[in-house]
């Protein structure tokens, strides 16, 4: 048995924008009595994975904790501010969990009424925005969350422990066998001791605590054969680059609303640097040329989409005639922090480079108020005011900043570029897994962490999420729920994004719960055949597709047989996205897939009558 315990703790909520940084720390009494907590899930980390696996595992009757360091569950979609949802063409119809169309529906559903004639739209967005069929205010998605897990924490089978951050772990062989955690705001320490732990913090922040052996930073091609690995040697300091997304109100022309210049102001100006001008790759979905492109805070410039204003706006006032003016969060590369890393970095060190990323952020508020192109050749929007109510915040920016790559488990699948990528997957789709639990569709977008990291952007084909990514090669009962599965420093770059973590973290906690109700180990789910099975069957059922056929949606009666009959190998995967299910279905296709005697009539029946056959 052993134990590893920190003796300080970084309350990132805590972290001022002046003064002295170490004001964030919290220091770690390890002889302090804890309290025992038993349960049969504890699930480390509230954000949209930790979210996903604790509803998944609660809904399907497991005792499950849950802790939380910020005061907001939901992780990006919330306290980290990015409540425009990074999504991808088939959206609407496919390429999410059933729950995860819930979510959207209840974002959707609360501003209706609101909006009037707009809110009445199927497919009415809030902030009318470029990037995203869906934006909204960021404690509206905390609301609808907290709506989906409270009958759950009614039935007292879930509970949340809020501004809650662990601090130790003990392990005896290869099983975690409890984590500690200290309650932020005061009180008595805890101490969890469940059958299942799965790490949802947005930095992997368990994996060091339980002696979990990871990966962070690039690899190099020679590790993984990709094209745009390191050529040389491995370089752990570069981490995608993580940024304090804030909110804005866009107020009327001639009013003044400056924020004071943040400290070091010239060196983040000049360094970030603060432009409106990128460079846009071909793996941009936005409908963009690849290029330099030149944006203005309003205006529309030839080649884009519109001004950084509507890029993520959350509510645009035309379609609400009470709202004074429009919302709009503002994450785009001159926010992004690169300076320093906070992966492996001491408390004090940690503490130090958030101070520093928040002054770089609102440095480019300052920016954009006083030197940007904001429309015709005016320079600066003072008009802009920066809006503490959308991120709940004393200082206007998000709770946590917004993480884009975390500490990695090495799995026992670790998808590549290769794996992926439209260069190297001629088909309709991503390398087929046989142990898919989901999918995700987006490009593989590095934000560059500084000049040596050599990142990427290009296209993918749709992809799978398979089981072997979630689970690590050295620990029995720890399941990986959010950006901390087996990918590559490249392919994180694709499988972080909103949809693809909130799959990953439902497919953890019914991974959680099947591994129970079975009284199997986590590993032989993944190396039984036959045991796997039945466990996709659960995530079927729950609505969680697991290969891409867009045409035949969760909600469709015929889903969970259309998925089985792709992922048995009697379909083949065609030339698109498509299965055609109202078609006619031809002798010879019936004979292929394995039927006998009369074919149905349509492709749709026939794959629910071969799915009534194998039950």
């Amino acid at each position: 048995m052993r134990e590893t315990t920190l003796d300080t703790l970084v309350d990132v909520m805590r972290v001022p924008l002046d003064g002295d940084p170490s004001a964030a720390l919290v220091r770690v009494d390890p002889h302090a009595p804890r309290r025992d907590v038993a349960c049969d899930v504890l699930v480390v980390g509230g954000g949209t994975g930790g979210v996903a696996a604790a509803l998944a595992a609660a809904r399907h009757g497991r005792r499950v904790c849950m802790i939380e360091e910020t005061d907001w569950i939901g992780g990006q979609l919330t306290a980290q501010g990015v409540s425009a949802l990074d999504e991808h063409e088939h959206i609407e119809q496919f390429g999410g969990t059933a729950s995860y169309y819930r979510l959207r529906d209840a974002l959707r559903d609360h501003y209706r009424a609101e909006a009037g004639d707009a809110g009445r739209q199927a497919r009415f967005n809030p902030g009318n925005c470029w990037v995203t069929r869906v934006a909204f205010e960021p404690r509206v998605a905390v609301a609808a969350m907290s709506a989906m897990l409270q009958p759950h924490v009614d039935a007292g089978r879930l509970s949340i422990h809020l501004r809650t951050k662990a601090f130790g772990a003990s392990v005896d062989g290869d099983r975690i066998t409890s984590v500690s955690a200290l309650p932020l705001e005061g009180g008595e320490a805890l101490r969890f001791r469940p059958d299942i732990v799965i790490d949802a913090t947005e930095l992997g922040d368990l994996l060091p605590l339980a002696g979990v052996a990871y990966v962070s930073g690039a690899e190099t091609v020679a590790e993984t054969g990709e094209p745009h690995a390191q050529p040389r040697e491995p370089k752990p300091h570069c981490v995608q680059s993580f940024t304090y997304t804030f909110g804005l109100e866009r107020r009327p022309s001639g009013e003044r609303h400056l924020i004071p210049r943040p400290a070091r102001y010239a060196h983040f100006r000049d360094s970030q640097p603060y432009s409106l001008r990128i460079e846009v790759h071909g793996g941009e979905i936005y409908g963009e040329e690849s290029g330099w492109l030149d944006y203005r805070v309003f205006d529309r410039m030839p080649g884009t989409k519109g001004g950084i204003w509507t890029y993520r706006r959350l509510i645009d006032r035309d379609q609400f005639p009470g709202r004074p003016c429009d919302l709009t969060m503002i994450n785009w590369p001159g926010t992004d922090y690169r300076d320093a890393g906070i992966i492996d970095r001491s408390p004090a060190e940690t503490a130090a480079a958030l101070q520093d990323a928040k002054r770089a952020a609102l440095g480019f508020l300052y920016w954009l108020q006083t030197e940007a192109p904001a429309e015709d050749d005016r320079k600066g929007a003072p008009e802009l005011r920066l809006a503490p109510q959308i991120m709940g915040s004393e200082d206007g920016l998000c709770k946590f900043p917004y993480i884009r790559e975390s500490r990695r488990i090495r799995a026992r699948k670790t998808v590549v570029e290769q794996d992926v990528s439209t260069a190297s997957q001629p088909g309709p789709r991503a390398s087929h897994f046989a142990d898919s639990v989901g999918l995700g569709w987006y490009p593989i977008d590095i934000h560059r962490s500084g000049p040596e990291d050599v990142g990427t952007s290009c296209r993918t084909r749709p992809f799978q999420i398979p089981l072997g990514t979630l689970l690590p090669a050295d620990m029995a009962n720890l399941i990986a729920a959010a950006k901390n599965i087996g990918t590559t420093h490249i392919t994180n770059g694709c499988y972080r994004l909103h949809p693809v973590e909130w799959n990953i973290g439902e497919s953890a906690g019914v991974l959680a719960a099947f591994a129970l109700d079975r009284g199997v180990p986590l590993a032989e789910v993944y190396e039984d055949a036959r045991v796997r099975s039945e466990y996709q069957r659960r995530l079927l059922a729950d609505g969680v597709p697991l290969a891409w056929i867009v045409d035949v949606p969760p909600a469709d009666p015929g889903f969970a047989a259309v998925q089985r009959l792709f992922m048995s190998g009697r379909l083949d995967g065609g030339k698109d996205l498509l299965f055609r299910p109202g078609d006619p279905l031809a002798p010879e296709e019936w004979r292929r897939w394995g039927g006998s005697g009369t074919p149905p009539s349509t492709r749709g029946a026939a794959a629910i009558a071969l799915a009534g056959a194998d039950s």
